[in-house]
């Protein structure tokens, strides 16, 4: 399978440029994507925080489904300010708002003290595709970040003011490899890594193989399919969906597209493709860290 790699520039230079942004932050909301937190994950992010308080917001739960609930209970098992989250409803603000207080407050109370009455800072992050701009309209209650379904819509930094909070929106940015492809190709597979570097004839029987062994009902109600391998199974796709190229072949890259746009608009059913052991293989799980570092 092609190894998948993505720095394009101006992701290097939004990393080096968030160094110097840190300096004026309170805190820091990491944006993950439910369906595979620790896919989405950037430890090179973190590495930047110089400890700082975080707030992991694992964003889309209502496409994850329990195993989203049971790695949220992993990461507030490690001492971990974390948070299940659809930004796109507006009734999650208010649990929002409390929770960035809450994260927040230490570091408030200390300024206070100094007298200075300043709105505490965020500073929003993550790789792309994740929801941050979501997640910023969402505490604006207006349309401020600009949102798309696809990797790198937001290509500068901005800051945006949200009642007691100032925000400041990033480029979501890529570690600089991927050590482990496995969560590669689960973060292809979000729609996080651009499907123009892609080979997504592989992404995608990567995919049915790992929705089959997880929500195998949703790709019978979908395709009928019931069994057999990636390729059997993406022939069942072309053939549900009428993919068919003149002289009866199957057109595979329909089928392709099609399975991954249905998977990553929630059609096939909530799922989680990350485990325990995933958010322990990035370290967010078993080291004890506790402050979010």
């Amino acid at each position: 399978m092609k190894t998948i790699q993505w720095y394009p520039g101006h992701m290097a230079k939004a990393m080096r440029e968030m160094g110097d942004c840190l300096a004026l932050c309170d805190a820091v909301l990491f944006v993950l994507d439910a369906r595979a937190p620790a896919s989405s994950y950037n430890p090179k992010l973190t590495e930047l925080l110089g400890g700082r308080p975080v707030l992991y917001l694992l964003n889309k739960a209502d496409l994850a489904g329990d195993g989203a609930a049971a790695l949220l209970a992993c990461l507030r098992g490690e001492g971990r300010a974390a948070l299940c989250l659809n930004a796109t409803e507006r009734s999650e603000e208010r649990r929002l708002r409390a929770a960035m207080q809450a994260v927040a407050a230490e570091r408030l109370a200390r300024r206070r003290e100094k007298g200075s009455s300043r709105p505490a800072r965020f500073l929003v992050a993550g790789v792309p595709n994740t929801g941050k701009s979501t997640v910023i309209n969402l505490l604006c209650g207006e349309r401020r970040a600009q949102v798309g379904d696809k990797a790198g819509v937001t290509r500068r930094r901005q800051w945006v003011r949200c009642g007691e909070f100032e925000l400041l929106d990033n480029p979501g940015t890529m570690p600089p490899s991927f050590s482990d492809q496995l969560l590669a190709r689960r973060l292809a597979c979000l729609g996080c890594i651009s499907d123009e570097i892609l080979a997504l004839d592989e992404i995608a029987l990567f995919l049915l193989e790992e929705l089959f062994a997880r929500i195998p009902g949703g790709l019978k109600e979908r395709y009928g399919i019931e069994g057999g391998t990636p390729a059997e199974m993406l022939d069942a796709v072309a053939a549900r969906r009428g993919f068919v190229l003149r002289g009866g072949e199957f057109d595979y890259e329909r089928a392709e597209r099609a399975i991954l746009d249905d998977f990553r608009k929630g059609r096939l059913g909530a799922v989680c493709l990350d485990g325990r052991e995933d958010l322990v293989s990035v370290g967010l799980c078993g080291g004890g860290q506790g402050n979010g570092r």
